[in-house]
């Protein structure tokens, strides 16, 4: 379990990015922290790897206090996954893959091997193991990126807007490989992005924070649906706009289709097919 107790974060600068905020993330669980930018949500993701460490407060991991363990052996065994890849243009896929495992002392052999069974994992031809960063599109990056992120076999994966570089089509592809590879490996993801669509296709559980991170609402994505907590929350989601407000309207040979709030085709009622 990861657990924030009142954490709180000033920058040198005099601005607060984190206020006084606790919250406890359970083993297992698809957590998604949304918000507008500058909200505070990269902050609170950093904090549990001590990219950044808190000014006031505790974040603890399965009951021990991260700030008691050195920065870096932490960060070897949380795997953590950022918007732009992050991978080395000097080193090739595999080897890009295989870092972690490598500085924690796994045999060259052994590694190259675990980056192949990663690359498997997330989609990608292990032909394309040799090939350099700058030889991929944007989309395989992002996976060369989570192979990597995954290679050490972490508990915790931190995600801080990993899909927000590529296009809707492959985006929407890795979502759902990224939701298929959690009830797989059953580990614990803390993901980050702004776009409430993201959270709800992707979060068992949704923290919506307002600047300073101050939470709005958490719940489950039907609870932000069903249950929106006021009318910061109605605005984000769009529910205010009708952007999630779909119709039911007949359609051609006995089909339902639904429609948005400007008549537009937004989908087909399952199971109203002919």
């Amino acid at each position: 379990m990861i657990s924030y107790r009142s954490v709180t974060k000033r920058y040198p600068d005099g601005t607060v990015a984190v206020d006084d905020f606790s919250l406890e993330i359970p083993d297992g669980s698809f957590t998604v922290f949304a918000g507008s930018s500058g909200c505070g949500k990269t902050t609170l993701l950093r904090m549990v790897n001590r990219m950044v460490d808190p000014t006031a407060g505790t974040v603890t991991v399965d009951g021990q206090d991260v700030s008691t363990h050195d920065p870096v052996t932490l960060r070897r065994r949380i795997g953590y996954v950022m918007q732009n890849s992050g991978l080395l243009p000097h080193r090739t896929v595999a080897q890009n893959i295989a870092t972690v495992p490598r500085l924690n002392g796994m045999n060259r052999r052994d590694a190259e091997d675990r980056a192949t069974e990663m690359m498997r994992l997330v989609g990608l031809d292990p032909s394309m193991a040799h090939r350099y960063p700058a030889q991929l599109s944007g989309g395989q990056q992002q996976r060369v990126g989570v192979a990597r992120g995954l290679a050490a076999d972490p508990d915790i994966l931190l995600m801080d807007e990993p899909f927000g570089a590529v296009d809707p089509l492959v985006r929407a592809e890795l979502q759902q490989q990224m939701r298929e590879l959690h009830e797989r490996l059953n580990m614990t993801v803390v993901f980050i992005t702004h776009e409430m669509d993201e959270a709800l296709t992707l979060g068992d559980r949704i923290v919506l924070l307002r600047t300073g991170a101050q939470i709005a609402q958490q719940g489950t994505p039907q609870e932000f649906l069903t249950e929106p907590a006021d009318d910061f929350v109605r605005e984000f989601l769009g529910l205010d706009r009708g952007q999630r407000t779909l119709t039911p309207r007949p359609g051609p040979n006995g089909s339902v289709l639904l429609v948005d709030s400007h008549g537009r085709p937004a989908g087909l009622l399952k199971g109203q097919t002919p």
